[in-house]
C-alpha cells in the first residue's frame, strides 16, 4: 500500500489496510502511474514501431519480429502470478521502482542487440517489469484515491501503455531518423532510469504486509478467471495489431517508415482517449459489466477494416483509430472492474491472474498470425484477429450479470 497525504483531510481505512486513506493523491502520483505504465511496454511499442529498420539492419524475418512479443509477453504471463504476490508482499513503491529499472535495462540492452538472440533476450528481462505493472499500479490507486475516483485514474494509469505507444510511433521514430534506432532506444532507457529515481523520491515507504481477506461478492473467482479469458483473446488479437500494423503498412500499403510508425501512433491516441473515455464510464454504478463485450464487438469492425485496406488503404487509419478506441480500451475496463471488486491483500493477485491472460494473448497472437500472413497473405491474418475479437466478445457476455458466479 502507498499511503500519500495531500493536506490533512483523510477518509476512513482504505481496503488494503487499517490505515486512513487520503481523499485523493495529487496529479503527480497519477503522472507517476501513467509513466510506470507506459515504460512496462516501451520496449515492444519500439520494435513494432522500428519494424521496418530492424528487419533492414539485423535480416529479421517476420516471424522472428513476432517472437520478440512472444518473448516479452510470455515471460510476463509466466511470471505474472509471482509478480502479483509479491507485490502484495512487499508493496507497490519498491515494486514500481523496480519495474523501471527493468524497464530501463531492457531497452539499453535492445539499443546494443546485434541480432536477434539479444533482441529477444533483451525483451524478455521487460517482461518482468510488464508483470509488475498492473498489479503495482492497482495497489496505489486502492491505496491514495477515494472509490469515486478510482475509475477516471484507472483510465488515465492505462492510458500510459497507449503514451508509449504514441512515444514509440513518433517522437522516438522521428528521433531515429535523425540519430538511428539505436540512439531512440537508449534515449527512451535513460528516461525509464529517471523516472525510477522519481518514484523513488515520490512515494512513500511501503507499509507492513496486509493478510489476504475474504473474496469480494462484487468480484467471485469465476468471474476473475472470465475476464482472464477474455483477455487471452482480447490480447491475441491487440498483440498481433501493435506488433505488424507498421510493417503492414510499409510492406502491401506503400507507406513510407515514418509513415508507418504513425499508424502506431495514432492507435496510441486513440487508446489513450479510449482507455480514458470508456474507464471513466465504467466507474460509474451498474456500467462496467457491459463494457467489455460491447468493445470487444466494436473491436471486430476495426480488424475487419484492416482487411478492407488492402483494396482501399486509406482505410487503414480509421482502423488504427478503431483498435484503439475499441479492443485498446476493453483492458483497462477489465481493471477498472478488478478494483472494483478487490478484497483486501488480493489486489495484486486479481490483477496479476488477469494481466497473465492478457499477456499470454500477446504472446500467442503474433506469431501466429505472422505464419499465417506468410502462408495466405495479411488478408487471411486480419480475419483471424477479427475472429480473436469476436470470441472474446463471446466470452465477456455472462459478466453482464451481476449474479456471474463461479460456474
Amino acid at each position: 500500500m502507498v499511503q500519500v497525504q495531500r493536506g490533512s483531510e483523510a477518509e476512513d481505512a482504505g481496503p488494503e489496510g487499517g490505515v486512513p486513506r487520503p481523499r485523493g493523491a495529487g496529479p503527480g502520483v497519477t503522472v507517476l502511474l501513467t509513466s510506470a505504465m507506459a515504460f512496462s511496454m516501451m520496449q515492444l511499442f519500439l520494435i513494432g514501431a522500428l519494424g521496418p529498420r530492424l528487419v533492414g539492419e539485423l535480416g529479421l524475418s517476420r516471424t522472428v519480429l513476432g517472437l520478440t512479443t512472444t518473448a516479452g509477453f510470455g515471460a510476463a504471463a509466466l511470471l505474472s502470478p509471482v509478480a502479483g504476490r509479491l507485490v502484495d508482499r512487499v508493496g507497490p513503491r519498491r515494486c514500481l521502482v523496480a519495474l523501471l529499472l527493468l524497464a530501463a535495462a531492457s531497452l539499453a540492452l535492445i539499443g546494443a542487440a546485434p541480432g536477434a538472440v539479444v533482441l529477444l533476450s533483451a525483451v524478455a528481462v521487460g517482461g518482468l517489469a510488464q508483470a509488475l505493472a498492473n498489479p503495482a499500479t492497482n495497489k496505489v490507486i486502492l491505496a491514495a484515491f477515494p472509490a469515486e475516483r478510482r475509475g477516471a485514474v484507472t483510465g488515465l494509469k492505462q492510458a500510459g501503455v497507449q503514451v508509449g505507444a504514441f512515444v514509440a510511433g513518433l517522437p522516438l521514430s522521428v528521433l531515429a531518423a535523425g540519430v538511428g534506432w539505436r540512439g531512440a532506444v537508449w534515449t527512451a532507457a535513460g528516461a525509464a532510469a529517471l523516472a525510477a529515481g522519481w518514484a523513488a523520491l515520490v512515494l512513500p515507504p511501503d507499509p507492513p504486509r496486509v493478510a489476504a481477506g475474504p473474496r469480494s461478492a462484487s468480484l467471485t473467482r469465476g468471474a476473475v478467471g472470465r475476464l482472464a479469458g477474455f483477455s487471452v483473446l482480447l490480447g491475441c488479437g491487440i498483440a498481433s495489431v501493435n506488433t505488424y500494423l507498421a510493417l503492414f503498412g510499409a510492406q502491401r500499403l506503400g507507406l513510407t517508415p515514418v509513415a508507418a510508425a504513425g499508424l502506431v501512433a495514432v492507435l496510441g491516441l486513440a487508446g489513450i482517449g479510449g482507455r480514458v473515455g470508456w474507464s471513466r464510464i465504467a466507474g460509474r454504478p451498474g456500467r462496467a459489466r457491459a463494457l467489455p463485450g460491447l468493445l470487444a464487438a466494436g473491436a471486430v469492425g476495426a480488424a475487419l477494416l484492416l482487411a478492407l485496406a488492402l483494396g482501399l488503404p486509406l482505410l487503414v487509419w480509421p482502423a488504427a483509430v478503431a483498435v484503439g478506441s475499441f479492443a485498446v480500451s476493453a483492458n483497462a475496463v477489465s481493471m477498472v472492474l478488478v478494483l472494483q471488486g478487490a478484497a483486501p491483500g488480493r489486489a495484486g493477485a486479481d490483477s496479476a491472474l488477469v494481466s497473465a491472460g492478457f499477456f499470454a494473448g500477446f504472446a500467442v497472437g503474433p506469431p501466429l498470425f505472422g505464419a499465417l500472413v506468410s502462408a495466405c497473405g495479411y488478408g487471411p491474418g486480419w480475419l483471424l484477429v477479427a475472429v480473436e475479437f469476436a470470441a472474446a466478445a463471446a466470452v465477456a457476455v455472462p459478466l453482464r450479470s451481476r449474479d456471474h458466479g463461479e460456474a
